[in-house]
């Protein structure tokens, strides 16, 4: 089935039927995701550039971007979600398109094949099961932390 078909109940399930307005409706997601992607890899390039990593180095510039990106979209997932609601196009924007395109699985595949075909097999090795762990420990401390402050945040008044 094509992006934009859908199943008609009524009709053959295997036969699909064209749902009208189909690229209206995701035309600016689209539209979004790129924009958002563009911006978050300029900014993941930027950084590339403040601070290069040497020849053979520890790619610490990417782990830090990869870390830094998941925190915000712990944080995001949970302002979006719990606290308050967005624009619909404001998580495809951000979180897919901005976060996305800053993270970088693809740079942290070739980070790792550079350490091992660099003589540095261990490095190569810590830095292949570092960055998912510390991923995830960024996407929940920072998710954790908060919904922490929103909860103060609305947390009654003491009587007096």
């Amino acid at each position: 089935m094509a992006v934009g078909e859908s199943i008609a109940p009524e009709a053959d399930p295997h036969v699909p039927v064209r749902r009208p307005g189909a690229w209206r409706d995701q035309g600016p997601v689209v539209a979004v995701v790129a924009l958002g992607g563009a911006m978050g890899a300029s900014g993941r390039y930027g950084a590339s550039l403040l601070w290069p990593t040497a020849g053979g180095g520890f790619p610490w510039i990417t782990l830090g971007v990869n870390a830094v990106g998941c925190a915000v979209i712990g944080a995001f997932m949970v302002l979006i979600s719990e606290v308050r609601t967005a624009h619909r196009l404001v998580r495809p924007f951000f979180g897919t398109g901005v976060l996305g395109g800053f993270t970088t699985f693809s740079t942290y595949a070739v980070d790792t094949r550079k350490l091992v075909d660099g003589g540095r097999p261990g490095a190569g090795l810590l830095y292949l099961g570092l960055t998912p762990l510390v991923a995830l420990a960024a996407v929940w401390s920072a998710a954790w932390v908060t919904r922490r402050a929103a909860a103060w945040r609305h947390r009654p008044a003491e009587a007096s």
